[in-house]
């Protein structure tokens, strides 16, 4: 008996290999997937900027990295006994006006390092909504508490979304010319908008990466909305809130994404990661007997012979964990 839909998605043509540089970017459903990637030691850098949503902040935040832009004290403003950045995550904000600078910068820089050299982007989209301020029209990414009356919420137009991504992926290329894109739609449902607004929301952030995938050959789609919405179908799979999807929900996305966007030889690489990673976080009840010092000899001349034939791998912490024990 077939209880859910029968799709696939499409693999990449050219899909990620181990020893790409992957910087990822957009709302908390990217950092899922960031630190899927992370924890099987891949070389990744997410969300810079922190979470961000909607397609402007993201494609502004991008070519600020690329530009290797410098913030000064002139972009924070003081909140909630707090300094904090229109264009930044709320994890920025601190009571210290020249440590929030500086904490911003270090991320910029960081960021435009990675970028030129980046193999892939991955941007994950949540929302069609912008905020403006009223007082001077200035787009923001994190409203950061303050009162409601500041700004004004505005559902960008198709056209508006599709030319902030086109600038970014130009600009991105003109420094990066290898550089692919891929693009997802966060599955996480943004209720405050309403349920009929959150799906025109939706639908239009769809319709703009297609709309870049057709345009540019080295964008891509890859239907992790469609995953969780069409295909899973079911509450059980969100949390309590019935917004966020669950721990299972995102295993069923990250285990399509490592089929279809991962090549032959990172997928069984990454078996073999696995398998050390997971030794790595085991405990014992016994350290001084000699099954477990033998565990550990096992594994350290796992991870030594691993690094030895992928030197882009970095398993530092689990080979002195296994050599020190």
């Amino acid at each position: 008996m077939q209880l859910t839909l029968n799709f696939e998605p499409e693999s990449l043509k050219s899909p990620i290999r181990y020893q790409d540089k992957i910087l990822l970017s957009g709302s908390c459903f990217t950092e899922h997937i960031a630190d899927r990637l992370h924890a099987h030691k891949f070389n990744v850098l997410s969300n810079p900027h922190g979470i961000l949503f909607n397609p402007i902040s993201v494609a502004q935040s991008i070519v600020s990295y690329v530009d290797n832009f410098r913030y000064t004290e002139n972009d924070l403003f003081a909140l909630n006994e707090l300094w904090n950045s229109w264009d930044h995550h709320t994890r920025f904000s601190g009571i210290d006006k020249k440590d929030t600078l500086d904490k911003i910068n270090e991320s910029q820089e960081a960021a435009h390092r990675f970028i030129v050299h980046a193999d892939w982007v991955v941007i994950t989209l949540g929302s069609a909504f912008q905020y403006y301020l009223r007082d001077t029209g200035r787009p923001v990414s994190n409203n950061h508490r303050a009162p409601a009356q500041w700004f004004e919420k505005r559902l960008l137009p198709i056209d508006v979304i599709t030319r902030a991504l086109q600038e970014m992926i130009d600009k991105l290329q003109a420094a990066n010319p290898f550089v692919q894109v891929l693009f997802t739609i966060s599955p996480v449902r943004h209720i405050r908008d309403g349920v009929v607004d959150n799906n025109r929301s939706k639908a239009r952030l769809i319709e703009a990466v297609h709309e870049i995938g057709a345009q540019y050959p080295k964008a891509h789609y890859f239907p992790a909305y469609e995953l969780v919405i069409d295909v899973l179908r079911d509450y059980r799979f969100y949390d309590i809130d019935f917004v966020h999807p669950n721990f299972l929900a995102t295993s069923v996305v990250w285990e399509h994404f490592r089929h279809c966007c991962l090549d032959t030889a990172a997928q069984e690489l990454l078996k073999q990661v696995q398998d050390i990673v997971i030794a790595r976080s085991h405990r014992t009840r016994f350290p001084d007997t000699n099954a477990h010092r033998d565990f550990l000899g096992r594994y350290a001349a796992k991870v030594s012979a691993l690094t030895e034939k992928y030197p882009f791998l970095d398993l530092a912490d689990e080979l002195s964990y296994f050599s020190t024990q």
